[in-house]
């Protein structure tokens, strides 16, 4: 048995007001990670580490997500990534944070695992890091879109509290106070399960911010048994040490749905109103969130599904 799933950030309050210009493109995005990478991990040809790296690289890819290209801009107009992977087999993992040259912040993440020492790089470092060892190097300002400078700008007019236009398609057509990370975890033919998570934080962040996405047992974690990946507002699941929680209440007995639930009830109340994907080794697989929508898919026998707000998209009419 092979799954993936993927997310492409939660957000937003009310009652969900149906697809934007843009989620199309959003939609196409995920059906490909979904087809191609779901394919490739059920026939071998990659791991759920890899299936992972290569799920969110696609998205990073995709300037309509909030990671690599199309990242959101911080207080000072500049993009600043993070991104972490974790392999449920050995519990390895990789983390690298505020990285402004790299492409693919979740490869130069997964270059740190497979190194073994340390887990974490920042900043500077991290890039260059990266780069000496083959992730593709960009201009900062390669990774700027007209989409996420307009909503910067309305960030600014509105002297807003940060992160509140981040899903704003308005400014090129919901109005709405989300948070944009993208992730993805995996259960391959050997009955290993990965984790991997990236983003470019919220509009407006302050300068050295870090969420939870780099953080392992935060916005990140896998272990024998259970790969996790959140989105949300990353101090709330810091301070619930949000992947983790839901990894060891399922662990010690509870099911999958009622842990996930477990974690989204601890972290509404200290403002971290997000959602979760997660996987595990007995072939369950799980996407819940408690805002208006997320962003999300999964594939299962050659089974794929997706969704935005409460309900799974036609992807038939999308053709």
């Amino acid at each position: 048995m092979t799954i993936l799933a993927i997310h492409g950030g939660a957000g937003g309050d009310g009652e969900w007001r149906g697809l934007t210009s843009l989620d199309p493109e959003r939609i196409h995005c995920m059906n490909h990670v979904l087809t191609s990478i779901g394919e490739a991990l059920e026939s071998g040809i990659i791991d759920a580490l890899e299936a992972v790296t290569q799920a969110v690289e696609t998205m990073e890819d995709e300037p309509l997500f909030n990671a690599g290209i199309g990242s959101v801009l911080d207080e000072n107009g500049t993009v600043t990534m993070d991104a972490s992977i974790m392999n449920g087999a050995d519990g390895a993992a990789g983390s690298v944070v505020n990285v402004r040259r790299i492409r693919h912040p979740i490869r130069a993440a997964n270059c740190i695992l497979k190194q073994g020492w340390p887990v974490m790089l920042n900043s500077e470092a991290a890039d260059e890091f990266a780069i000496r060892n083959g992730v593709e190097e960009v201009e900062p300002t390669w990774l700027v879109t007209e989409l996420r400078t307009k909503q910067w700008n309305l960030w600014k007019e509105k002297n807003a509290r940060p992160g509140a236009t981040d899903e704003d398609d308005s400014v090129l057509d919901h109005d709405l106070e989300g948070m944009g990370t993208v992730g993805a975890v995996a259960l391959d033919s050997e009955g290993n399960v990965a984790a991997a998570t990236s983003t470019g934080g919220m509009t407006g962040k302050p300068n050295g911010r870090i969420g939870d996405t780099p953080i392992i047992g935060a916005g990140t974690w896998a272990d024998e048994h259970i790969a996790v990946s959140c989105t949300g507002v990353g101090e709330a699941f810091i301070r619930t040490c949000g992947a983790h929680r839901l990894a060891t209440t399922h662990n010690s007995g509870l099911g999958l749905d009622k842990a996930c639930d477990d974690l989204l009830s601890a972290v509404e109340p200290i403002g971290g109103r997000g959602g979760v994907i997660a996987v595990t080794a007995r072939g369950e697989v799980a996407t819940p969130f408690q805002t208006m929508l997320m962003y999300r898919g999964v594939w299962k026998h050659g089974k794929i599904t997706i969704g935005i707000g409460p309900n799974d998209v036609d992807l038939d009419s999308m053709d």
